[in-house]
């Protein structure tokens, strides 16, 4: 199957953009890096939910923009940015430094959501898809993989140098996306509309029809408990137990293989069924917080986080894939960046709660994952039982 779709030059240059976008060489270090210039737990969760906020104010302007400017226009804007945030990040000595880091991140979040599923969705001609998001999520952690494989035995402690190499992989890939082409969707005159109209439709629509607003916000809370779990709190956990550096790196490492499970989302969501697969994407994380919250072996903990990071992987395609159904034809960014804004404004709340709990009891973060994980059930299990489920 992929060696077919590798006749697909946009299939092909996407692919190596998201395993370019995926080479954050610091990226077993990440909170470390910050808290090294005195930047606190608090503060990192702060600038991620401030993030947030300003990613839901740009998501709608810049969905209605893709549809007008054209999907490759607006992922190239967005590719250059997201090369000039991680020179910020390289530089950044203080919290004012990262947070203006994040800033440009949230546009570059805002810019690109929907867009780049958009391109593979357009260009594969809506065949295939789950599978083809799968490898596209895939190959980013490819590039984690590698970045963090040299990290651990190259770098070192050298947080400057790792920030310097991701900035130079954005950059490539920033370069390589001008060559994508663009991709349009054929729709009959009479379905046509603004997509302003389509935004102004869309959201009443959502409230109206809470059965996706409820899978929105639970795939929100289930995201930001991988988010915390994988991303943030997973370094001050694995230094609890008793973890050096170089131990993190490795354990990063396996963490990154874990991810790579995404690809095989579609085989094994045939094989149980996709409500199999949503309930297991809440339970395993669930149960798994709870555990976190309690133990301080080094062991039991990296096995925690592990399953937290396959579980998340092999649902991230489904969902994508969910979206993308849901969907007015023509108006494929906008309507998205409209689903986002939901997500988006769930996540702000969530990294706030996170982050406060964290700074003042670590295993009480834990916990809250666990409650996370429990209201996204009940969301998703009462969306389900509605009439229009999805």
């Amino acid at each position: 199957m992929y060696f077919k779709l590798n006749f697909n030059k946009n299939l092909v240059l996407m692919y190596a953009i998201s395993l370019l976008q995926g080479m954050v060489f610091y990226g077993s270090v990440s909170t470390l890096y910050r808290q090294a210039v005195g930047v606190t737990l608090f503060q990192i969760t702060l600038m991620e939910s401030l993030s947030m906020v300003l990613t839901i104010v740009l998501e709608i302007p810049w969905g209605i923009l893709a549809d007008k400017i054209g999907y490759k226009r607006t992922f190239v804007i967005c590719s250059f940015l997201f090369f000039v945030s991680k020179l910020v990040f390289w530089r950044a000595d203080s919290f004012a430094d990262f947070l203006t880091e994040r800033i440009l991140l949230a546009a570059v979040i805002s810019g690109l959501s929907g867009v780049d599923t958009s391109i593979l969705y357009l260009s594969a001609k809506g065949k295939d898809t789950q599978r083809i998001f799968g490898f596209f999520n895939t190959m980013s952690v490819a590039g984690l993989f590698l970045a963090s494989g040299m990290y651990s035995l190259f770098i070192g402690k050298d947080y400057r140098m790792a920030g310097l190499l991701t900035a130079v992989s954005y950059g490539i890939a920033a370069f390589l996306s001008l060559w994508l082409t663009e991709v349009r969707e054929e729709t009959k005159e009479t379905e046509r509309k603004n997509s302003w109209q389509i935004f102004c439709q869309t959201l009443p629509e959502l409230f109206g029809r809470r059965n996706v607003t409820a899978f929105l916000v639970s795939m929100a809370l289930v995201s930001e408990v991988y988010q915390m779990t994988t991303v943030v709190l997973n370094q001050p956990q694995f230094q609890k137990c008793g973890a050096t550096d170089k131990q993190i790196g490795l354990l990063f490492l396996l963490l990154t293989i874990c991810e790579m499970t995404g690809r095989l989302s579609a085989r094994i969501t045939q094989k149980i069924s996709e409500t199999a697969m949503f309930l297991g994407a809440f339970l395993i994380p669930g149960i798994c917080c709870l555990i976190l919250a309690g133990t301080n072996s080094l062991a039991i903990s990296a096995f925690a986080v592990m399953l937290i990071q396959v579980s998340f992987s092999l649902l991230q395609p489904l969902q994508t894939e969910m979206q993308n159904r849901m969907v007015v034809p023509g108006h494929r960014a906008a309507m998205l960046s409209v689903y986002a804004v939901f997500m988006d404004g769930t996540a702000a709340v969530v990294d706030l709660l996170f982050g406060k709990a964290a700074d003042f009891h670590l295993p009480l973060a834990m916990l809250l994952g666990t409650l996370a994980c429990t209201l996204g059930l009940f969301l998703y299990c009462r969306g389900s039982r509605k009439k229009n489920t999805i």
